[in-house]
Parts: C-alpha cells; structure tokens; sequence
C-alpha cells in the first residue's frame, strides 16, 4: 500500500513539475517575466530533479528584467549540468557584460592546461559512460580473440584489446581527474550591490577592493560568517557569506 501511494505521490509531482513549467513557458511568451519566475521556482521547490532548460529559461527571465547576478547564477546552474551548452554560454556572456567589474582572466599555461582542456570537452559523467562503451568493445574483441581460429583475426583482436585497455584507462581517468575538478571548484556569484572584500575575515579590517553584483568568484574557504574567494585574475580577499550565493 505504501509503495502505490509513493508511486502516486511521484507521479503527481512530476505532473505538476511539468505543469509549472509549461504555466512559466506561457507567461515568458507574455513577456510576464516576474510571474514566469514564480511559476518555475515553484517547480524546483517541488521537483528535485534539476534540469538545463529551467535555469536557462529562469536566467532569460532574469536578464529581460535586468537582473544581473540572478541571471548569471541561473545560467551558471544550467552550466554545472551542461558546460558546453551553446546557448546557455552566449546568453552568459551577454550578462556578464552587464557586470561593473572587470577582472580579468589569467589563462594556464604549460602541461595541466592541456589536460584540462582535454578532460574538460565531457563531464565526468560522459567520460564514465565512454569508459563503458570501452569496456563492452573490449568484451566483444575479447570473445574475438578467445572462439576465433585464424591466427590473423586472432592478432587483430589481441592488438585491437591493447588499444582498447589503454583508451578505457585514459577515459576512466579523465572521469577522475573531471570529478575531482568538480567537487574541488566552488563558484558563486555576488549578489549584493556592492560589496567590500577584505584580507582578514573582520569587519574592521579595511577594504582591499570592491565587488560589485554579478562577479564570479570562487570560494576557497569558509569561517564563520566569512568565505575567502578568489577571482579569475588570481586576487584573494574575505567577502560576508550573505553578499554571494554559492553556484553548487
């Protein structure tokens, strides 16, 4: 009996998941943008399950009305699900150019950045499932190599499984490498006005530089009611928790 009335329960909520976005979708053709808001904020306070198109479309709705750190965060969010999203990317680079600050990006050099830029083309969920299809390749020149009888087929499928050894390795460290990236990297977004960040984490310490709404930084730390972030162009400083929101 449980399970049925679990099953019900799920099955309503993703009904009305898709019921809310479809009520949001309809006000943003409205240009009804604060109501199309609500309808999907509803839906991610009763859906758990996240999705690229609802934070892509809560970041459009943000950005006609012009607002800025909201949008960004928005399209950051659609980003941590989908980093290569064509879409998602432009519209974040429109909003950013609604942003005050200006920091630049210093970009890696040397070894690390071509791996990144390597295991940074799929998430490590893509890389796990490249590893599987590897592994089922593997299989299959495995049972080549065991039922085949002629000694050149048997070479092909013994060389083909050393390849193939040697790809799965690379795509399950790549997934490694990638995963280990993601739970290490920690943006957020400034959402006050402006906000000063300072070298010790005390309020009495003098400013070292202002940011202002939108700014992307990453937290390093955290301490009380302080987080040391960084920005892109390496500058550290301690900010109030309540003047950014994390992005995961």
């Amino acid at each position: 009996m449980k399970n049925i009335v679990y099953l019900f329960l799920l099955i309503t909520s993703l009904i009305f998941a898709q019921n809310g976005f479809e009520t949001g979708n309809d006000f943003y053709k409205k240009a009804q943008y604060d109501k199309a808001i609500v309808a999907y904020e509803k839906v991610l306070q009763t859906d758990k399950k996240q999705s690229v198109e609802l934070y892509f479309n809560l970041g459009n709705c943000y950005y006609k009305l012009n607002k800025v750190a909201p949008a960004i965060y928005n399209y950051e969010k659609a980003l941590v699900l989908n980093p290569n999203d064509k879409e998602t990317l432009n519209n974040l680079k429109f909003a950013q150019k609604k942003t005050i600050d200006e920091i630049k990006v210093i970009p890696k050099v040397g070894f690390g950045k071509l791996v990144r830029d390597f295991t940074g083309t799929h998430t490590y969920n893509t890389w796990a499932w490249i590893s599987v299809g590897f592994a089922l390749f593997f299989l299959v020149f495995f049972l080549g190599y065991y039922f085949t009888q002629a000694a050149v087929y048997k070479r092909i499928f013994f060389f083909g499984m050393f390849v193939l050894l040697f790809l799965i390795l690379i795509s399950v460290t790549a997934a490694f490498f990638e995963k280990s990236h993601f739970d290490l990297e920690k943006p957020a977004i400034v959402f006050a006005e402006s906000t000063e960040v300072k070298s010790e984490p005390q309020k009495a310490n003098p400013a070292i530089f202002i940011l202002h709404e939108g700014t992307k930084v990453y937290v390093l730390q955290s301490l009380d009611n302080w987080k040391k972030v960084q920005l892109t162009d390496g500058s550290e400083g301690w900010i109030e928790n309540s003047a950014i929101k994390e992005v995961k």
